[in-house]
């Protein structure tokens, strides 16, 4: 075998790595949105209230990987860029009130095939600079043909008026080349607390509207079942009883 034929097959080999290691960030993501979609469902089928307003993943490119090993000083290995690196896929979520994020990143949490790795709530403690969000680090298991593969995804779940916030200063600090004057980041500062106190107030408003809405849901409606847009009339109340957990009736 010549030089030249050894390095070509070191090349194939190298390619293939490199495209299973990026392909099974592409498949953790894909995992993770199936998830958050059968919760928007159920929220919205059982609760009859989504709240995920939007949804959005990426995986990050491999130069931006290669620039961020470099400024951490790690090793050039992919094991090593795989237990570094851990927001190679992300994943943002914008939740419709700040209760929502709880309750959305707890049923994500209690998943048995997810392990939660790490925890930073900016919401209840803040960024110096005002930034609001919850980061989960989720290690989920992807089966390839011939390993299982514990793939890290980094989560954001934050309100809308979070992200608008987190947006609008990410552009500012784009546009000063990071080095933003004293009295706009006080203003980008402020900016955040009154996003801050129009989440409360907009909850607030949304649990008034909610006990109104069930003090006159209609009579006709709690026989009925919507999925997809179409209606199903339930049967009459003897079969219903016969249909309800023993725990239910108990209750």
């Amino acid at each position: 075998m010549t030089k030249y034929e050894l390095n070509v097959k070191q090349l194939k080999i190298l390619k293939t790595e490199l495209t299973r290691f990026m392909m099974s960030y592409k498949f953790a993501l894909q995992e993770l949105n199936t998830k958050i979609d059968i919760l928007k469902q159920e929220f919205q089928y059982i609760h009859d209230y989504n709240p995920i307003e939007h949804v959005s993943s990426r995986v990050k490119s491999p130069e931006s990987i290669v620039n961020k090993i470099q400024r951490r000083g790690n090793d050039f290995t992919l094991e090593s860029i795989r237990e570094n690196v851990r927001d190679i896929a992300g994943i943002r979520i914008t939740c419709s009130f700040e209760s929502d994020i709880y309750a959305l990143s707890e049923q994500l949490m209690q998943q048995h095939d997810i392990t939660v790795v790490e925890t930073k709530d900016y919401i209840k403690n803040p960024k110096p600079n005002g930034y609001r969000s919850l980061h989960l680090i989720l290690s989920i298991p992807i089966f390839m043909s011939d390993r299982v593969q514990d793939v890290y995804v980094e989560v954001q779940i934050r309100t809308i008026a979070m992200d608008f916030w987190a947006s609008l200063e990410h552009k500012i600090y784009y546009k000063y080349n990071k080095n933003v004057p004293e009295h706009l980041l006080k203003e980008l500062k402020d900016a955040a607390e009154s996003a801050a106190l129009l989440d409360q107030k907009m909850e607030k408003i949304q649990h008034e509207m909610s006990a109104w809405k069930d003090r006159q849901t209609d009579e006709d409606e709690r026989y009925e079942l919507i999925i997809d847009n179409e209606t199903f009339s339930l049967p009459n109340e003897s079969i219903l009883v016969n249909l309800m957990p023993p725990s239910s009736l108990r209750d």
